[in-house]
């Protein structure tokens, strides 16, 4: 019996509403010595990227300036899941860019985070040691429930794949 190939632009609406409900996400980056580590970072969704305002006294941000692989995990709480074996869920992997927070497009950007973060971002703004990042989206794994996975690719995260056993 041949499978019904999955309606991609659905999918692809369906991830991006799902990580939209998200102001934050948990951030995982590698060490300088090749250990992950992990934490969360505040961050908006714009132009087809995540945009993370971090400080310098945190280990991701020395992390993402060694090496611009990280991650992005956007969960399901486990309140809401019907089963916490099958929690929703989107993990994306991404490169990671350090922006000049004084250009006129950072500023706009960090306008859009106040706007959508609050008025904190307004005082951190003002502190030397934080730093724009652009992360931009490789891939992504997009799990609904069990046996309901799917693989997206490239900036938009709109080449979709169903995932299926091995």
């Amino acid at each position: 019996m041949q499978q019904k190939s999955p309606d991609t632009a659905a999918i692809q609406k369906e991830v991006l509403a799902f990580i939209s409900q998200f102001k934050s996400g948990i951030l995982a980056t590698v060490t300088p010595e090749g250990q992950p580590f992990s934490s969360y970072a505040p961050l908006i969704y714009e132009q087809d990227c995540f945009f993370i305002f971090i400080s310098r006294l945190a280990q991701h941000t020395g992390n993402l300036q060694a090496s611009a692989q990280a991650s992005l995990l956007f969960i399901e709480a486990e309140e809401q899941a019907s089963n916490i074996f099958a929690r929703q869920r989107a993990s994306i992997q991404v490169t990671a860019r350090q922006l000049d927070k004084a250009t006129a497009a950072s500023q706009l950007l960090l306008d859009k985070m106040q706007a959508q973060l609050g008025s904190t971002l307004e005082v951190l703004r003002g502190l030397d040691d934080f730093c724009l990042f652009e992360l931009e989206p490789l891939q992504a794994t997009w799990v609904t429930c069990f046996a309901k996975a799917f693989t997206l690719e490239g900036r938009k995260l709109d080449q979709i794949q169903q995932k299926q056993p091995d």
